[in-house]
C-alpha cells in the first residue's frame, strides 16, 4: 500500500509477491502522473498507492473499501451510497461538498454523491493526504484520491469475476482488452452486483440494506504518434438500494413505518489529450458528468407517521483542465507547470417534506394547543406537503502555476492558484394547507384559517481564493534511497447553501401563523462560509536492505478557520444544517511500513494518529472550545501478513495466505463529546489458490463478529445509530483468458 519507489534492480531482486505494481507507468495519462511525475518517491507529499495486486487481495471495488488501510483515512459505511463521507486528519463532512477530491481516469468528480462507485479492474488507487488545493483546487483541502482502471496497453485478454458472500451478496463482472493495432487499444467492462443485506426492519419484517447495481465502462486509447496520445473513457452506473438501517438507541431495534431507498444513475465521459513538443508538453482533460438520483427517507425513523423526505435531483456538469509543463525527460534543474481549470454545474432539485398524522398532532397541534387550550386547533387534513424546489448554477475558474528547482540533493518547489467560484441558488417554497380553531367551551367552530405560502427567492455567493504551497525535499546520496521533506500549504473548501433547511423555514412560517415558533431569516440560515486551513508537514521516505523494507513517515499540524460542520438543529425540526465553527486545529503523525523479511513473506503496517479539536466554537447555546471534532477518528490501524507458497503443478501454481486487521477509534459522535465509539478491531483472512488462468479466494471479514457503530445522529429528540457489518464469509473466482 505504500507508494513504491524502489529502483528497478532492487524490485527485480524481491519475491514475486513484493513486485512494484504501484509505480506509475511511464507515459501513462494519469492526472497525478501529469502533475506530479512518475510517482511520489521524491515528492514532498504524504501518499499511499494501492497497486493491482493489493486491490485484488483485499477485494477493493471502490475507494470506500480502502478505509483504514491508509493512515488517517477513514470512510464510514452507513446510510446509502449517497453518504460518501471521508475523514482525513480530522477533517470531513457528512453533507454537501467533501474535503477530499476524487478523480477516476482523470475525471474530477464534482459531486460526492458520485464518489461511492464500484469499479471493475482497478489498476491503481493513489491517495494523497494534506492540501492539494494549489494544483487541484476546491474541495481537496484534506487530500485527493486518484483511481486508474486497467489499460488495454497493459493487459490484453478477457477477465471474468464471480463472487458470493454472506447476506446473499453476489457480484459478476466481465471485461475484454484488445489492441486493434500497435497504436489503438480498446476495452469494455460490465458488472452486476446484488445483496439482501444484513439488517431487518421490525415494522414489516423486510430487509433494509438490499441493493442492485449495474456498471459499465468503455475505454479507447490512441497513441497517434510519439508526440500525441488521446484517451477517452465512458462509464455509467445504475444503483438501487434500500439502505438506512438506523437503530433506535432507546429501543435497541430498527423499527420504522415508511419506505427508505436511494436510486442513482450516473454517466461520465472523459477525454484526455497529451501533446509533446520540443519546449513543452500540453495536456487537455475534458469531462461531462450527469447525475440523476432520488433519496426517499422516513425521516423520523420511528414506527409512527411523522414525516418523510424525498430529494430528487438532476445534475449536469462539465470540467476542463488545460496544462502546460516542461517537456518530458527534461533534465534541467528548473521545471515548471502552468494551467487553467474551469467547471460548470447545473442542478435541478425537488425536496418535499410530507407531514403526516403523528407529526401534525405532536409537532404542530400539541404545541399550539398547549399554549392556548381554550381555543384548540385541528388540522384540515392529516397529511400535507412542505414543497421546496431549487435550481442552482455553479461555475468556477482557476489559474495555477508550480515551479521546481533542483540543486544537488535539494528540491525546492512553490505553487500558487487563483480560484474563483460563483454559486447561484433560485428557490421556491410552497405550502397549501389550513386548520380550524375550536371554541373549547361549547365545541363550536371559532374560525378557519387557510395557509397559502408561495415564496420564491434567489441567493448568490462568490468566492475568491489565493492558494499557495511551498515545499523542500532533500535526497540523501546513499545506496538506499532516503528523502526527507517539509511543506506548508493552504487548503480551501467552497461555501454553499443549506437546501435541507427550507422545510424547517416553512415549518416555522406555519407556526408563526398561529403566533408560535421562531422566525428564520432565509439569508442567515441558508448559506455557510468557505472553510480554510493552513497545513505544516514534515516527513520522510526511506528504503533499506536492498528495498526489502520501505517506510513512509509524516507529521502534520493544521490550523483551520470556519470549519464546516453538519449539525441537527435543536427541537422538532426536520432538516440538517451546515454551519461554521470559529477555529479548530489538528495535529498528528502517520507511518507506513512494507517489508519482505524473507522470500514469499510480505508484511504491511499502517498507523495514523490525529488529535483534532475546536479552538473557538460557541454556537450561542454551548461553548465547545477544546472538544474533539465529531466523527473524525483519533486512530486508524492496518496490519497484514501475506505468505505465498509455490506449488508448480499444472492446475495449481501457487497458494497464498493472508491475515489482516483493521482498527479505528475513538470516534466522538457529537460536539459535546458525551457520545462516542471506542476503538474497535476487524480481523480478516483469506486463502487464495492460483492457477495458470484463474484464482480462487476463500475469505472472511470481521471474523471476531465485533459489534460496532458507524454512525450516530439525533432527530426530533430521538437518538439513532447504525451498526457495522457483522461476521462475513465469501468466495471470489477470477478468470484470465
Amino acid at each position: 500500500m505504500i507508494a513504491a519507489f524502489a529502483p528497478r534492480a532492487a524490485a527485480e531482486a524481491l519475491p514475486d509477491n513484493f513486485t512494484v505494481d504501484s509505480i506509475v507507468t511511464l507515459g501513462e495519462l494519469s492526472v497525478t502522473a501529469i502533475k506530479y511525475g512518475d510517482g511520489f518517491k521524491n515528492k514532498a507529499i504524504a501518499s499511499t498507492t494501492i497497486g493491482k495486486k493489493d486491490v485484488e487481495r483485499y477485494r477493493i471495488h471502490s475507494f470506500k473499501d480502502a478505509s483504514m488501510m491508509i493512515p488517517n483515512f477513514y470512510i464510514p459505511d452507513y446510510g446509502s451510497r449517497m453518504t460518501s463521507s471521508i475523514y482525513v486528519r480530522g477533517q470531513g463532512t457528512r453533507i454537501d461538498q467533501p474535503v477530499v477530491g476524487m478523480n477516476i481516469d482523470n475525471v474530477p468528480l464534482l459531486t460526492k454523491e458520485n464518489y461511492d462507485l464500484d469499479l471493475l479492474d482497478i489498476e491503481r488507487i493513489e491517495v494523497m493526504r494534506g492540501p492539494q488545493s494549489a494544483l487541484f483546487g476546491r474541495n481537496t483541502m484534506a487530500g485527493l484520491v486518484n483511481v486508474t482502471t486497467l489499460s488495454p496497453f497493459n493487459y490484453q485478454g478477457t477477465r471474468a469475476l464471480l463472487s458470493y458472500s454472506s447476506g446473499n451478496t453476489y457480484k459478476a463482472g466481465i471485461s475484454s482488452y484488445r489492441l486493434l493495432n500497435d497504436k489503438i487499444g480498446a476495452s469494455v467492462a460490465a458488472q452486476y452486483s446484488s445483496t439482501d443485506g444484513f439488517f431487518n426492519n421490525k415494522y414489516n419484517g423486510c430487509d433494509l440494506d438490499w441493493e442492485h447495481q449495474w456498471e459499465g465502462r468503455a475505454k479507447l486509447q490512441w497513441k497517434a504518434s510519439q508526440n500525441l496520445r488521446i484517451d477517452n473513457v465512458f462509464s455509467f452506473s445504475v444503483s438501487k438500494q434500500g439502505g438506512y438501517p438506523y437503530e433506535s438507541s432507546d429501543r435497541g431495534e430498527i423499527n420504522y413505518n415508511d419506505t427508505c431507498f436511494y436510486r442513482r444513475t450516473s454517466i461520465s465521459d472523459g477525454l484526455t489529450i497529451e501533446l509533446s513538443r520540443k519546449h513543452f508538453t500540453m495536456t487537455s482533460i475534458t469531462s461531462y458528468q450527469y447525475l440523476d438520483d432520488n433519496m426517499t427517507l422516513d425521516q423520523d425513523f420511528l414506527p409512527d407517521p411523522y414525516f418523510t423526505l424525498t430529494q430528487k435531483r438532476r445534475e449536469h456538469a462539465v470540467t476542463y483542465d488545460l496544462m502546460f509543463k516542461s517537456p518530458n525527460g527534461n533534465n534541467r534543474p528548473y521545471s515548471w507547470l502552468s494551467g487553467f481549470f474551469g467547471f460548470y454545474k447545473h442542478t435541478d432539485m425537488d425536496a418535499p417534506v410530507t407531514f403526516k398524522d403523528t407529526g401534525i398532532a405532536s409537532l404542530i397541534e400539541a404545541h399550539r394547543n398547549e399554549v392556548n387550550p381554550y381555543y384548540p386547533i385541528s388540522w384540515d387534513s392529516r397529511q400535507f406537503l412542505l414543497e421546496s424546489n431549487f435550481l442552482s448554477h455553479n461555475f468556477g475558474l482557476a489559474l495555477y502555476h508550480q515551479s521546481t528547482y533542483k540543486t544537488g540533493g535539494w528540491t525546492f518547489s512553490g505553487a500558487l492558484r487563483l480560484d474563483f467560484e460563483y454559486n447561484n441558488l433560485n428557490y421556491l417554497s410552497r405550502c397549501n394547507t389550513g386548520y380550524t380553531t375550536i371554541d373549547a367551551a361549547n365545541g363550536s367552530v371559532f374560525r378557519h384559517d387557510d395557509i397559502d405560502i408561495d415564496d420564491p427567492g434567489s441567493q448568490t455567493k462568490t468566492f475568491l481564493q489565493l492558494l499557495p504551497k511551498v515545499s523542500v525535499t532533500y535526497n540523501f546520496n546513499t545506496p538506499s534511497p532516503i528523502s526527507v521533506f517539509a511543506s506548508a500549504a493552504k487548503g480551501y473548501k467552497a461555501g454553499g447553501f443549506n437546501t435541507q433547511m427550507f422545510s424547517d423555514v416553512l415549518q416555522q412560517r406555519i407556526m408563526n401563523y398561529m403566533g408560535l415558533g421562531s422566525s428564520y431569516k432565509v439569508e442567515d440560515i441558508i448559506s455557510y462560509k468557505p472553510e480554510n486551513s493552513w497545513t505544516f508537514e514534515a516527513g520522510a521516505h526511506a528504503e533499506c536492505f536492498g528495498g526489502r523494507i520501505r517506510t513512509d513517515v509524516s507529521a502534520f499540524y493544521m490550523h483551520i478557520i470556519d470549519q464546516q460542520l453538519t449539525v441537527f438543529p435543536d427541537g422538532t425540526t426536520t432538516g440538517r444544517i451546515m454551519t461554521n465553527a470559529g477555529k479548530s486545529r489538528s495535529y498528528g503523525a502517520e507511518v507506513s511500513i512494507k517489508a519482505a523479511p524473507v522470500d514469499r513473506l510480505l508484511l504491511t503496517v499502517s498507523y495514523g494518529f490525529t488529535d483534532a479539536r475546536f479552538v473557538e466554537f460557541d454556537n450561542g447555546r454551548e461553548n465547545y472550545s477544546g472538544k474533539f471534532i465529531p466523527y473524525a477518528p483519533k486512530n486508524t490501524i492496518f496490519a497484514a501478513a501475506n505468505y505465498s507458497l509455490p506449488v508448480n503443478r499444472k492446475v495449481v501454481t501457487e497458494v497464498s495466505y493472508d491475515v489482516h486487521m483493521r482498527a479505528v477509534g475513538k470516534i466522538y459522535w457529537n460536539e459535546a463529546n458525551d457520545m462516542s465509539q471506542p476503538i474497535y478491531c476487524l480481523p480478516g483472512a483469506s486463502v487464495t489458490i492460483t492457477g495458470p488462468h484463474y484464482s480462487l479466494e476463500l475469505w472472511g471479514e470481521n471474523l471476531s463478529d465485533t459489534d460496532y457503530r458507524t454512525f450516530y445522529f439525533v432527530s426530533i429528540g430521538n437518538a439513532f445509530f447504525q451498526r457495522g457489518k457483522p461476521f462475513t464469509l465469501g468466495a471470489t473466482l477470477r478468470l484470465n483468458i
